[in-house]
């Protein structure tokens, strides 16, 4: 095939490294430049970065999707719980009632530490009932 002689300018630093990469690969400079303006003229190039950002995006929307079912459980979980708590559990006598509120700040704060902690260290009920599934098969 006959070939066409070009002449260009380019930074001397792309040049620096284009030199460098011709040395190290054993590869004639020529090799490395026709090789670059193929990939840049090819269309293919374009349609393959496009279909690897539409494969990207559509794996983020089902990780999204996935996220927002499992938000909504856990909501929908919670709600339930508050609901069934407040329903089951009988109003305090008037006489217990300080000592039930403060017994209940007392509670809380040890939830928030415990919470905090937990957070803190990767720690998730999640993981926990995972790894006592996997632990003990037979529950």
């Amino acid at each position: 095939m006959k070939k066409a002689k070009i002449t260009a300018y380019v930074d001397a630093a792309l040049f620096n490294e284009l030199d460098e990469l011709s040395v190290r690969r054993r590869i004639p400079r020529t090799q490395i430049i026709e090789a670059a303006l193929a990939s840049f003229l090819s269309p293919d190039s374009a349609e393959q970065n496009e279909a690897a950002i539409v494969r990207r995006l559509d794996r983020l929307t089902r990780s999204l999707e996935r996220l927002e079912r499992d938000q909504e459980i856990t909501t929908e979980a919670l709600a339930l719980f508050v609901r069934f708590w407040l329903t089951t559990t009988p109003p305090l006598p008037d006489d217990t009632y300080s000592a039930a509120k403060a017994k209940g700040k007392e509670r809380y704060s040890g939830f928030v530490r415990t919470l905090s902690r937990r957070l803190s260290t990767s720690t998730t009920l999640q993981r926990e009932l995972s790894h006592n599934t996997e632990a003990n098969p037979n529950k």
